[in-house]
């Protein structure tokens, strides 16, 4: 099922599978800033990641003396949500624990995905209740895919990232789906990194010291773009499937295993640890202009 939602400025659909964002669009300049979801290259939009973020050493982990597997990014983005419409302006969608998420997830949870429009802004909120008796582990993240070029004469390349505290990205190698120790440097003149599909084509740019709390994108050939904000989040990841016209965005709480990870979930890099009856929350933001 498709959910919309609309204010003066802006406009966003949701579908109630995986409760994905997949249109934003600027009223006033009619302009999307979401990727089209196109099979050809990735048929996503913006999917949750959860209750893992990226990739596990040989698709398992270790819990209690039991092994369970989980495929990269878990099993969230593809179920169906239950949609609580609160206004024509907010929206919260809503996953539990069942009986077949219990066969590769030994948890109880609720997580809530509640999007709401403020102007020219929308806010993506995550929200983790632990229903059950024992602590809860997980990891989440986003992946909220923007298209590029905005503007039809554009390209690509006539795009950058442009970063509101860091001047080098220390980039960790992705090997066949986990996570390499050592690190690329990547130097930003003015805080400023250039787009091309070239960037993306060995994995995501992983990042775990990431500085910024805000990166915007930008052209010097279009005065239109959009600042990305987040706050609390301890991993980042930048994406874009080969010569495809879109960046990813992802702020994570966790990340894929290590290469040398020893698969004890409760040893996963990143993960959350939330007691019975607690509940916990982060959220992102994209303000389009």
């Amino acid at each position: 099922m498709i959910i919309s939602l609309a204010n003066a400025q802006i406009s966003a659909t949701f579908s109630t599978k995986g409760g994905e964002l997949q249109r934003l669009e600027n009223k006033e300049t009619a302009l999307e800033y979401l990727w089209t979801g196109d099979a050809n290259f990735w048929g996503k939009f913006s999917p949750i990641l959860f209750p893992i973020v990226g990739g596990l050493k040989e698709d398992t982990y270790f819990f209690e003396g039991k092994s369970y597997q989980l495929p990269r990014h878990g099993f969230a983005r593809d179920r169906e949500f239950e949609a609580h419409q609160i206004s024509s302006e907010e929206v919260l969608f809503l996953l539990k624990e069942d009986e077949e998420s219990l066969k590769v997830y030994p948890f109880k949870f609720q997580l809530g995905l509640r999007y709401r429009l403020t102007g020219n802004t929308l806010s993506c909120s995550y929200e983790v209740f632990n229903s059950g008796n024992k602590d809860l582990w997980f990891s989440i993240g986003g992946h909220p895919a923007f298209r590029i070029p905005l503007q039809s004469g554009l390209s690509y390349d006539d795009y950058y990232l442009e970063f509101n505290e860091d001047t080098q990205l220390n980039v960790h190698q992705v090997t066949n789906n986990l996570i390499e120790e050592e690190t690329l440097p990547i130097h930003l003149v003015g805080g400023k990194l250039p787009l091309t599909h070239q960037l993306f084509y060995q994995d995501a740019l992983v990042l775990k010291d990431l500085k910024s709390n805000q990166i915007s994108l930008k052209s010097l050939k279009d005065k239109h773009g959009l600042d990305f904000h987040f706050d609390g989040f301890p991993f980042f990841g930048i994406w874009a499937a080969k010569d495809a016209d879109f960046v990813c965005l992802e702020p994570w709480c966790g990340i894929a295993d290590g290469v040398d990870h020893d698969q004890e979930f409760s040893n996963k890099e990143g993960i959350v640890r939330l007691a019975p009856g607690k509940e916990w929350s982060r959220y992102w933001e994209v303000t389009c202009f």
